[in-house]
């Protein structure tokens, strides 16, 4: 009798709090580095280092796919040709990475393909999701982000779409739990308000809707950011010998509480967050820990906002070169990088004076002010115009930092009454200012 309350006890335990009491399932991850480029080697960066942690705790090669534009390694600025590292003096965390999907194969579609266990990509050789209704699913992405959208190398997903894709999952039994972390600079607004509590996924994020996340350690001999803070935090607490017994939200409230650079959020079914790490990063001991490097003091761990990394770049080889024609070309490269924003900036408010009939507000409310987006059709419709006729997202990244002011023109429109009027009349307008302006477009990226 004993024994049976015992048992029953420890049932009703372990479903109040939603811990799984045996996990008998298969574990996948999905690692996903949506940049390309030197001034970007810090997301390439955090999804090796992941890679490195989720098989050192045993996740098989098989149970992972990766994508990653892969031109790090032997890039032509590699101090140390074929490796890549996370963390200043840190160890190669390049070795063994799988190449499941490289170069032009990062896109968007092939994500969604993945999660969805999509056969044709199955049929062309490609890894896919092969995960059933017993399964857990880790998925890490880090890139660049704004409203509503993650990019990748010459295209973007929509947070719409993605939300999507996740439901079909669950419909589909793709998966018993999935925990998706999430780098980006205004990440929280891919999941906020759009994923459902009750699909049983957790989800945490870099920043909330509306703020940037931050890069961190700045490496003089790269001349670049080696990795990003909310990433590094959590692989850093998971790259060691033994998870023991913590859970994802104590992994969550220790990101948190050292990601001091913007408010790390959790999203989804937060109950999913008293299950280990094991069930998601691997169920083995570590006997190959990376951590290592230069020791954390406030100068090697330097911070800065993602969206200005190539201005700090720029600045800090300015300051390192003893070479007075480097400095000059660098000088040269640093204004015209500041002459390419302004530009923009300058475009953005003469569109906002076209549409002054449709917002009624100050211009510099509208540039400056961050609103929560609710007309999601509307910033849908004006942000794949802008990349179409205006200038390239992917070519000129510094264009996701703008994008705010497309959700202020969206919803300012949608206020009252004849709003797909408003919504059609922002639209046109810049269209025809695109057309009238911007047709040449700008003589190299903005960035």
């Amino acid at each position: 009798m004993k024994l049976i309350l015992f048992l029953l006890f420890a049932s009703l335990s372990a479903n109040a709090f939603n811990v799984d009491p045996i996990y008998n399932g298969t574990t996948w991850v999905v690692l996903v580095a949506g940049s390309n480029g030197w001034y970007n080697y810090r997301h390439q960066a955090d999804i090796y280092h992941a890679y490195q942690v989720v098989r050192n705790h045993g996740i098989p090669e098989k149970n992972i796919i990766v994508f990653h534009y892969d031109d790090l390694a032997h890039n032509s600025q590699n101090p140390t040709p074929g490796q890549v590292i996370n963390k200043p003096g840190g160890t190669d965390v390049y070795h063994g990475v799988a190449k499941d999907f490289v170069g032009a194969d990062v896109t968007p579609k092939n994500f969604l393909g993945v999660l969805r266990g999509d056969q044709e990509l199955a049929q062309k050789g490609k890894k896919v999701l092969q995960s059933g209704p017993n399964d857990h699913v880790f998925v890490y992405f880090a890139d660049h982000g704004s409203t509503d959208l993650i990019a990748f190398p010459s295209e973007y997903l929509y947070g719409e779409d993605l939300n999507k894709a996740l439901q079909y999952m669950y419909d589909n039994h793709k998966y018993s739990k999935l925990v998706f972390y999430l780098e980006a600079c205004e990440s929280g607004s891919m999941f906020n308000k759009l994923l459902p509590k009750n699909i049983n996924i957790f989800a945490t994020t870099a920043s909330n809707p509306t703020e940037s996340s931050y890069a961190c350690y700045y490496d003089s001999k790269r001349q670049t950011y080696l990795g990003d803070v909310y990433s590094v935090k959590w692989i850093e607490n998971s790259d060691r010998r033994s998870y023991g017994n913590e859970t994802l939200s104590e992994q969550f409230t220790i990101v948190k509480k050292e990601t001091n650079t913007s408010h790390v959020q959790e999203y989804g079914d937060l109950s999913i967050g008293n299950l280990p790490l094991t069930q998601f990063q691997g169920p083995k001991n570590s006997f190959h820990q990376l951590i290592g490097g230069d020791e954390v003091t406030p100068a090697v761990f330097t911070t800065v906002d993602s969206g200005d990394v190539p201005i700090h770049v720029l600045k800090n080889r300015i300051q390192a070169t003893t070479d007075p024609e480097d400095k000059k070309l660098l000088t040269t490269q640093l204004q015209q990088l500041i002459d390419g924003r302004e530009f923009l900036n300058n475009h953005f408010t003469q569109y906002l004076n076209s549409i002054q009939h449709l917002i009624g507000k100050q211009i510099d409310v509208m540039v400056n002010k961050k609103q929560e987006l609710s007309n999601r059709q509307c910033y849908r419709k004006l942000v794949d115009a802008f990349h179409q006729n205006c200038l390239n997202l992917n070519k000129n990244p510094f264009v996701l930092r703008k994008l705010h002011i497309l959700v202020n023109v969206c919803e300012e429109v949608s206020r009252g009454a004849d709003v797909d009027i408003k919504v059609k009349d922002a639209f046109d307008h810049l269209l025809t200012y695109c057309h009238n302006n911007l047709q040449t477009g700008y003589p190299q990226p903005i960035e």
